[in-house]
């Protein structure tokens, strides 16, 4: 990609509403734009990033046999009220269609999956069954701030399990953790998540979230020193010891939440009278579980964790190009054709084309926070080399141009 021909501006101005610093710099490089409080549009940068993450997410959700379906976001006030939620869920938007019916945008989708399950299973030959989505969620946030960490709008990824023994549900439940695992692995925030111990389900003593440290979090964690499980606050307040491994001897910690899974038992299947009949031909309510994990949330997430007092820095895997080509030459044939090399070879590639300072070429890199910065100039050019610098590094390198492809 030209970045004479990219959709993006970057301020060099701190935004005024906006206090997180993970998205002031998400909007000072042009990812994002504000809409409003808890709205966010993604810009061409933002959203190729958001669909790396996405990808991620699909894909480690399909390694443990989730399968993908997409269900509508406007959904009917019967299946809220089955459940109880119409009136207790105060995040609901709720409207009216021109023929007074009632709706709400979809907070989560436990009232429409129900249902739709239950005409796919029948028996227990038919379990177990694993469905997700990625998909728009709509929530009436009354403290919508901290940039992409708490929004209005948002997408989710929702996973759904169905199975005829609490057994089998344990055993998805821990395959579900190892998941979550690797999706924080391969986003760049392992290292800084821990499996953290909430209040229970309707199903369990204990529900399962995934903390990952950030002091623009608003969660507080409390990471026991020996097992580095951690516990919520609220969850502190009732078991003072870890309830992995009963030690008491814990760490506390500002922390955001970027995941959760819950053993949901029969709470959404018996109002929909979802049942299976057993081997012995006896119906059954079908035991669910449920695992969310918001995607502009990880992205925020990332963004809190990896900057510096220059910008952004990208994880390999979920960074928006893998190289930023910057052009400091009066001729850019040499660079032109390096451009080409790179994108023969579908190397993701954004070429700072433009004609601008070397200052200010320099600077938008850093905030950008693209993994791997080449620049062409006419030093490098005498030496028919390129210099090669790492985002998260401060030496540099010539490298050959006949020999670049083979580096990096």
């Amino acid at each position: 990609m030209k970045q004479s021909l990219l959709a993006n501006k970057t301020l060099r101005e701190e935004p005024r509403d906006e206090q997180s610093p993970g998205a002031i710099l998400l909007i000072r490089a042009g990812f994002v734009e504000k809409l409003s409080a808890g709205l966010y549009n993604f810009l061409p940068l933002g959203l190729r990033v958001f669909r790396k993450i996405e990808k991620i997410v699909r894909e480690e959700m399909e390694k443990i046999d989730g399968q993908e379906i997409l269900m509508s976001a406007l959904t009917p006030r019967e299946n809220w009220q089955k459940t109880g939620r119409w009136e207790t869920f105060d995040a609901l938007f709720k409207l009216k269609s021109f023929d007074e019916k009632e709706y709400a945008l979809a907070a989560t989708h436990e009232e429409i999956i129900a249902p739709l399950a239950k005409k796919l299973i029948l028996s227990y030959k038919d379990l177990p069954l694993y469905l997700f989505q990625i998909q728009t969620k709509f929530r009436n946030e009354k403290r919508a701030k901290s940039g992409l960490l708490r929004l209005r709008e948002f997408s989710m990824k929702d996973l759904y399990s169905f199975h005829a023994t609490e057994k089998d549900l344990n055993e998805y439940y821990e395959r579900m953790i190892k998941s979550y695992f690797s999706i924080f692995e391969r986003t760049g925030l392992r290292e800084k998540t821990f499996l953290t111990f909430a209040s229970g389900g309707s199903f369990s003593e204990y529900s399962h979230e995934f903390q990952t440290l950030c002091e623009s979090g608003e969660d507080i964690i409390h990471i026991c020193k020996k097992c580095q499980i951690a516990v919520n606050e609220e969850i502190k307040a009732k078991t003072p010891k870890c309830p992995a491994c009963g030690e008491n001897d814990f760490e506390t910690k500002k922390a955001v939440e970027t995941g959760n899974i819950f053993k949901l038992g029969d709470k959404y299947s018996a109002p929909f009278d979802l049942k299976f009949r057993d081997a012995e031909g006896q119906e059954q309510n079908v035991i669910m579980g449920c695992y969310g994990l918001g995607l502009p949330r990880l992205l925020g997430a990332v963004a809190e964790i990896w900057q510096d007092e220059k910008g952004l820095i990208w994880p390999k895997e979920i960074a928006p190009f893998q190289i930023h080509l910057l052009n400091l030459a009066k001729d850019k044939k040499q660079a032109n054709e390096l451009y080409e090399k790179l994108s023969n070879e579908k190397i993701e590639v954004l070429y700072d084309d433009r004609e601008l300072s070397a200052g200010e070429k320099f600077a938008e890199a850093d905030l950008i926070g693209i993994p791997l910065r080449l620049v062409i100039s006419e030093k490098t050019l005498k030496e028919d080399s390129v210099e090669l610098k790492k985002r998260n590094e401060e030496k540099t390198e010539l490298v050959k141009i006949s020999e670049i492809l083979t580096v990096i």
